[in-house]
């Protein structure tokens, strides 16, 4: 396995987040550790971005804009190192008040930040009031911020609500329909992984171990048509949250000796990695689950939460932690 172009994708640089939604592919949460990347670890990683063919990248957490000196400097990197940051993602917790949000914003642009993604969703409004989502988006318009409305789609079904309170999932439903949660994918890109398992194992029906099992091998592991690299210095892998390689090691071959996790999963698939946790840890599996990622994942806590396993391609930690 290796990974010897790098496409599209971002810059992780807090897992911490004022929210624990639902459905994060990242596990972020209020209780992650309270650290941002820094310039030495931003400069290597767009070094790397670089050098791998890709010359611009989106900046995300956790919540970005819970650190503006940190957000600043790592947008100063950017410009040193003659990359370019498309946008900036917020879930908008931040705002306080229209002038203030001018003037926060004003101070991003001047470090060449030009756009920000800004999250609309349910499993987004059940942690922030839809007031600070609607101060973000005028502060925009009076700043002259681009805006990258993720996704608008949602907007009228959550502003029928009171803007300056949260609301439930179990609110959406008894106003919209008791299938409206199994809905969201359908308007609304939702990768059936990380955190997001939890939400929907009720919800969508399950496969049987057997065919899960008959998934062929992971080469999505090799994708970077998204990829991430977090502040820690870890790529992420595909989607798969909670695997990790270290940056360093982007361009060279992945050996079975340091990263034996990946390589069989690259290799051999989610069945050889279902035997090795059966016979060398005592797992037994579910009979049935949403789907590949699902078995991992459960493998994979099981092992950090039960087994006490620790290892670089299991990172960071407090993914396992506040799954």
């Amino acid at each position: 396995m290796i990974i010897d172009r790098l496409f599209s994708g971002g810059i992780i640089t807090n897992y911490y987040c004022t929210s624990k939604c639902a459905h994060c592919l990242y596990a972020c949460a209020p209780s992650r550790e309270r650290k941002f990347m820094d310039e030495e670890t931003a400069r290597r990683a767009m070094l790397k971005i670089r050098s791998m063919g890709c010359y611009s990248f989106h900046i995300g957490g956790g919540e970005p804009m819970l650190d503006l000196e940190g957000l600043t400097a790592v947008a100063r990197v950017a410009k040193e190192t003659g990359m370019s940051v498309e946008y900036v993602e917020t879930n908008s917790s931040w705002y306080r008040d229209e002038d203030r949000a001018v003037q926060i914003l004003a101070k991003l642009m001047e470090t060449g930040i030009r756009q920000l993604l800004v999250s609309i969703s349910p499993f987004h409004n059940a942690h922030i009031p839809f007031y600070k989502v609607k101060g973000v988006l005028q502060a925009c318009r009076k700043s002259g911020m681009k805006v990258f409305p993720w996704i608008m789609n949602f907007y009228a079904d959550i502003d029928a609500f009171d803007d300056r309170r949260t609301h439930t999932m179990e609110e959406y439903r008894e106003r919209y329909g008791q299938d409206y949660q199994a809905g969201i994918p359908l308007r609304y890109w939702t990768h059936l992984g990380g955190r997001a398992v939890q939400a929907y194992k009720e919800i969508f029906p399950l496969k049987s171990l057997e065919s899960i099992l008959e998934s062929p091998a992971c080469h999505e592991l090799t994708d970077t048509s998204h990829f991430h690299i977090d502040l820690y210095g870890n790529y992420i892998p595909g989607l798969c949250s909670g695997l990790t390689i270290r940056m360093e090691d982007l361009g060279l071959q992945l050996g079975e000796n340091e990263y034996p996790l990946i390589t069989m999963l690259f290799e051999q698939g989610i069945s050889a990695f279902l035997e090795y946790a059966k016979r060398e840890y005592g797992f037994i599996p579910d009979e049935k689950y949403l789907n590949k990622c699902h078995l991992c994942n459960d493998i994979r806590y099981f092992l950090y939460a039960g087994k006490y396993v620790r290892s670089i391609e299991m990172q960071p930690e407090g993914y396992y932690q506040d799954n």
